[in-house]
């Protein structure tokens, strides 16, 4: 099999068919609802609050919510359909959840989008709760990972999965390459382009994106959606801190399975680090839609299915030649 990760890659341009970037549609069906971009913030506590995924889902951005305050999601579901908004939660594994999706049967508060958010989601546990959940709460689009293999994808979408999350360890604040020699770190890219051959509903490329271009390439290589973290931190809506050091700002950027999100030294996968203050966050996902709709202009067509089309060519590491 080829393998080679986004710097190994190069998208080759077509003739171009608008005459503005403006005309490009980069809008992308996921579930029962239709988002401006393919683009969906990381389900983190240092990426995402309640603040930002009402102002997500107010402008028509698709949003997983994290699962580290548990006691809090039901309010979290009443008051996002309260606004009259969509409601994406994230559950995991543990028996409480089985009594936390009794607990939204009972009260018949349905969230439109459930994540199932585990590290290694190849697991007997990820099915048997993607099959609990499609039983009770019918009417959820669940989504499941993380996995990085074409017989994950095919075991998740046959237990009832509605999309998988594809991506082990290539994140920026995820260390599980080199605590446990596993992942899909300096191979993201491949193990998007793999699963997603065998996947017969939607995939969501998850870590690895240091540029705005590794966006368009996931969905050369069949994202429907590309979950982002480290490159939607550190922004004014961004949960943490603001640091100053030496005259610049920082923000607080911490992996969910770090010793900080922990709160012991367990099982550390993740660390903290530090990434530059970017401002307000529309601006950064506004130059997200506008990059894609040049890709989409150098794809040659008129909108994100052009992009899963074109040529490419591996270049392995060569595409900054040496700007990095």
């Amino acid at each position: 099999m080829k393998t080679f990760d986004y710097d190994d890659i190069q998208l080759v341009p077509n003739k171009c068919i608008i005459k503005s970037r403006k005309d490009a549609d980069t809008s992308i069906k996921f579930g029962p609802r239709t988002f401006k971009i393919p683009v969906v913030p990381a389900n983190m506590e240092s990426v995402i609050n309640e603040e930002l995924a009402v102002w997500l889902a107010q402008n028509d951005y698709y949003y997983v919510m994290h699962r580290f305050q548990p006691a809090d999601r039901p309010g979290f579901i009443k008051r996002m359909h309260d606004q009259g908004l969509f409601a994406s939660i994230s559950v995991g594994i543990k028996d409480s959840e089985y009594d936390f999706i009794d607990q939204l049967k009972a009260e018949q508060l349905v969230p439109e989008y459930i994540t199932i958010d585990v590290a290694h989601g190849h697991s007997d546990y990820v099915i048997k709760m993607i099959q609990y959940i499609k039983e009770q709460l019918p009417t959820a689009f669940v989504t499941a990972g993380n996995v990085a293999t074409p017989e994950a994808v095919r075991d998740l979408e046959n237990a009832g999965a509605d999309a998988t999350k594809v991506g082990v360890g290539p994140g920026k604040a995820c260390i599980t390459k080199l605590k446990t020699g596993f992942g899909t770190g300096g191979w993201q890219l491949s193990a998007i382009r793999w699963c997603a051959k065998a996947a017969r509903k939607p995939i969501i490329a998850d870590g690895g994106i240091r540029h705005n271009g590794d966006i368009t390439k996931s969905v050369r290589f069949g994202a429907s959606m590309v979950m982002i973290g480290s490159l939607l931190a550190g922004h004014l809506e961004s949960p943490g801190h603001v640091i100053n050091i030496d005259g610049k700002r920082y923000k607080q950027y911490w992996g969910s399975a770090s010793e900080v999100q922990k709160g012991a030294y367990r099982n550390v996968e993740g660390k903290q680090m530090l990434v530059p203050y970017r401002g307000s966050i529309e601006d950064t996902l506004r130059e997200m839609q506008e990059d894609l709709q040049s890709s989409i202009s150098y794809a040659g067509g008129k909108d994100l299915e052009a992009i899963r089309k074109v040529d490419y060519m591996i270049v392995k590491n060569s595409i900054m030649n040496g700007d990095y």
